[in-house]
């Protein structure tokens, strides 16, 4: 039977123990688990809690955006994996900014980003350091931008070290969703991540270095957990020394109450002037990373559409408008008004219900079809659940596998260079894309070019522009069906 169900339905929890009880004991159907889950999978309580979070809900990152505010600078622990100094405006790295702002104005820039990005749904605080060790600053720009914008989420990610110390202020400002950077849980390959950690006015280094962050992030998710806060764990995925041991971390994990864990690729190049990029330490492939994701596939659910935003992001995932509001952009003194956003809620909720139906008539299509054929789907979209970009502006791909069983969203894959810039493609080279595209089989677009899909065939890989605008899923399981089985007609929406 086809499914594109991701989340396993959880019993309705009474209280904060009985909601970590169900978390942490619910199965995963698929390693997508937790990511595409909607209304029909879970307790409405715990779809109203992640229903809009782009991160914490595959279905939510098509319609809503989040924003990052750089108040928090100092941090408590050093990464091989990180360098802060580092900024490029093109650049999507963790941790880096443009500019660093105080509580007031990040309030001004959130109150003005509200008035002009209506898919605005969560506010986080991811840095540039550490939003706990700085939390002064972070508990400052949470309070103002609470009393002017109440229904927006307010969403903190932490590396778990000063946790245990502010789990009681986080529950009581309603901090509802909390990331915990774990890389480890055996101390040994700890000492292979962290050179040192400062911790109770000390500075630690080698093996008490790891112990200590590894009891401390222990102890803060088990905190969140039994307060009912909804956590999702971050991992780097670096190989020859976590790639093997993550799927412990996710077992721990899981048996704490964390709700997602999102498995990100080491982002390890030489100009950022990490540890880890000037010593020649390499990030996983894409074949890596989708090894250690299904080795994790029966534990906590997996996150697999993160794209490893910046601490000063804006917008949807996988765009950033953060360049257009900067501190030089943003008037002094700015009215919230909330009728824009709730107008964007009330058009997602109806184009969400109709996606709905368009999935369930893909289930069909694909439930008629008998073939043993598993291939992976990129997708050019530019959001809204769609197959709505043209090919040669794609900065990103979604992927998905496709097989009579049903559609299972895999992730998403980055190009460096898109292969038109500027609209023109006559001198464009596909190298980039084509790495980026290794082991897909098809490329659904809204438009392509003859020249790039005669490229993009030589290579093996089919790409057509038939199914433009509609459901991702609805193209997908067209496009499985006319290939594996009856032929599909398909419709634009």
């Amino acid at each position: 039977m086809a499914s594109f169900v991701s989340l396993d339905s959880l019993s309705e929890p009474t209280s904060a123990a009985a909601m970590r009880e169900a978390l942490s004991s619910s199965g995963c159907k698929s390693s997508a688990c937790g990511s595409s889950g909607n209304a029909t999978d879970m307790p409405a309580e715990l779809w109203n809690r992640i229903k809009d979070h782009p991160c914490y809900s595959e279905e939510a990152h098509h319609y809503f955006a989040r924003m990052h505010v750089a108040v928090a600078p100092a941090c408590n622990i050093q990464c091989n994996y990180c360098n802060r100094k580092y900024d490029c405006a093109n650049e999507s790295r963790p941790g880096v900014v443009s500019e660093k702002l105080t509580p007031d104005q990040a309030f001004r820039k959130v109150v003005t980003v509200a008035n002009e990005v209506p898919q605005l749904s969560v506010l986080g605080i991811a840095g540039p350091g550490d939003a706990l060790f700085d939390w002064r600053k972070s508990k400052a720009a949470f309070e103002l931008v609470a009393r002017e914008i109440p229904d927006i989420k307010l969403c903190i990610s932490t590396n778990g070290l000063a946790l245990p110390d502010h789990v009681d202020e986080l529950a009581d400002m309603n901090v509802d969703h909390v990331t915990i950077t774990i890389n480890m849980v055996d101390p040994l390959i700890g000492t292979k991540i962290y050179p040192w950690i400062f911790y109770d006015h000390k500075r630690y280094t080698g093996l008490v270095a790891s112990q200590i962050l590894h009891e401390r992030q222990m102890l803060g998710l088990e905190m969140l957990a039994e307060r009912g806060i909804l956590v999702k764990v971050n991992s780097v995925l670096i190989p020859g020394i976590n790639d093997q041991h993550l799927s412990e971390v996710n077992a721990a994990v899981k048996a704490r109450g964390a709700f997602l864990h999102n498995i990100m690729p080491l982002i390890s190049d030489p100009a950022h002037g990490t540890h880890f990029g000037l010593t020649g330490q390499r990030g996983p492939s894409h074949s890596e990373l989708m090894a250690v994701q299904e080795a994790c596939s029966g534990g906590v659910n997996l996150m697999r559409h993160c794209r490893q935003c910046r601490a000063d992001a804006v917008g949807l995932l996988g765009e950033d408008r953060g360049q257009e509001f900067t501190l030089d952009q943003i008037p002094e003194q700015v009215a919230y008004d909330p009728s824009v956003r709730s107008t964007y809620r009330e058009v997602v909720a109806r184009e969400r219900q109709d996606h709905v139906a368009a999935k369930q008539e893909a289930t069909v299509t694909l439930d008629e079809t008998d073939s043993d054929a598993r291939i992976l789907v990129a997708i050019a979209t530019r959001g809204g659940g769609r197959v709505n970009q043209h090919f040669g502006h794609a900065k990103e791909f979604q992927v998905y596998e496709a097989s009579a069983a049903g559609v299972r969203f895999i992730g998403h894959r980055k190009v460096d260079d898109a292969y038109c810039q500027g609209g023109f493609g006559e001198d464009a080279t596909l190298d980039s894309v084509l790495h980026t595209l290794d082991g897909v089989d098809t490329v659904l677009c809204a438009k392509i070019g003859d020249c790039p899909q005669e490229q993009l065939e030589a290579a093996g890989i089919a790409a057509t522009d038939a199914f433009a605008f509609e459901y991702i899923e609805t193209a997908i399981s067209a496009y499985y069906a006319t290939r594996y089985g009856r032929p599909v007609q398909a419709q634009v929406a």
